[in-house]
């Protein structure tokens, strides 16, 4: 499954929002440094769609806001 993340960096909290099918919004503590804020998204991403965190691939957008990510949600 492919989805689209807006993510928002330094947030009070870690939540993920579901938009429409196959957009989502999150919001992470974690500052946008050294790939610490795309980590914190595989590991929140991976709980919330309840697959393991080696099942989720960033594949566009690692540097930008708006992402493209994989879900093998075997």
């Amino acid at each position: 499954m492919r989805i689209y993340v807006k993510v928002t960096p330094r947030s009070s909290r870690n939540e993920v929002v579901k938009i429409s099918d196959g957009e989502y919004k999150v919001r992470l503590t974690a500052a946008p440094v050294d790939g610490a804020a795309n980590e914190a998204l595989v590991k929140l991403l991976a709980e919330y769609f309840d697959v393991a965190k080696s099942n989720i691939k960033i594949v566009g957008g690692k540097s930008a806001r708006t992402k493209v990510v994989d879900i093998d949600a075997k």
